[in-house]
């Protein structure tokens, strides 16, 4: 671990380097174990991490906000590379917004806002990151991502710097390629449209009002916990097989809304995926629908 570590230290400040990080601070399900190494480069320094972790033949893990994801109370061995944190930019031209993979997605809405820029009026308090709202091709009230990104750059697993068109980002509901092709997002292209400002807070505000009367937003979680199933909504089938509220631990279906599976006391990692299991098995035995999870597991359950 030591030279891995003294070989990062070659391309960030030692600051930005820790070891054996409580990944709970930084998911917003607040579990998970400790990472091994944890790193928060700038954009154009992952390119370097990638290359001394695959020289050295240690593994790396890539998070961005934490609001999608699970990581496991065994922790993650080697480098958690964190791009949250210093790579957070916004750079506008016209009607193309241009952001950093660590960048707040529902800030970006708000800047475009600003600019009289429509869109991304969907993505109002949406908690994620640019990166990651690629990567699952994040969406709300009837928007995705898709419908206004361009582009994306994206680091390869062998350390290649590439410039990826939306078309082939494999971009559908809550779906890219990035995850199977081990990209890493760095930054995005958004082409917007000019708007009212006011018709475009007005519907922000409501959408800000829709979420907060419907999700369990007092609870910590990775939102919607469940892909939508093909003419059906899971929260409906959870709530119809009778587990509203039901618990395994800390980790209890949200009586606000079945969709959501929540930490309501010191949950542990363990026992919300014991509890995303419990109801992907009883929703199948009762309807004969395969509930799919919307949160990217990481390291071992």
């Amino acid at each position: 671990m030591e030279q891995i570590i003294n070989e990062i230290k070659k391309y960030i400040p030692e600051e930005e380097i820790a070891l054996n990080e409580p990944m709970k601070k930084h998911t917003t399900f607040r579990v998970g174990g400790d990472a091994e190494i944890f790193v928060s480069p700038s954009a154009k320094e992952v390119k370097k991490i990638i290359e001394v972790c695959n020289e050295l033949e240690v593994p790396y893990h890539v998070v961005g906000n934490g609001s999608n994801l699970l990581v496991s109370d065994q922790g993650l061995n080697g480098v958690v590379i964190s791009v949250r944190k210093n790579a957070e930019y916004i750079k506008l031209n016209g009607d193309v917004i241009i952001a950093g993979a660590g960048s707040s997605l529902a800030k970006v809405a708000n800047f475009a806002a600003k600019e009289g820029l429509g869109g991304l009026e969907f993505a109002a308090g949406i908690p994620g990151t640019i990166g990651g709202a690629i990567v699952m091709n994040a969406g709300a009230f009837g928007g995705e991502i898709k419908d206004v990104l361009v582009s994306a750059k994206v680091c390869t697993k062998e350390g290649k710097i590439l410039e990826i068109e939306a078309q082939d980002l494999e971009l559908s509901y809550r779906h890219s390629c990035v995850l199977e092709k081990e990209y890493i997002v760095l930054e995005a292209t958004f082409k917007l449209k000019e708007a009212d400002k006011e018709e475009i807070f007005a519907a922000m505000d409501d959408y800000k009002r829709r979420r907060i009367s419907s999700q369990p937003l007092n609870f910590p979680s990775a939102g919607s916990t469940f892909k939508r199933p093909k003419d059906n909504f899971a929260g409906k089938l959870i709530e119809d097989s009778g587990l509203k509220g039901y618990k395994i631990g800390g980790a209890q279906v949200s009586e606000k809304h079945c969709g959501f599976v929540v930490n309501s006391n010191a949950a542990t990692a363990t026992d919300v995926y014991e509890l995303i299991n419990y109801v992907i098995s009883v929703v199948k035995t009762k309807y004969d629908v395969t509930l799919e999870p919307e949160v990217k597991m990481m390291g071992e359950f």
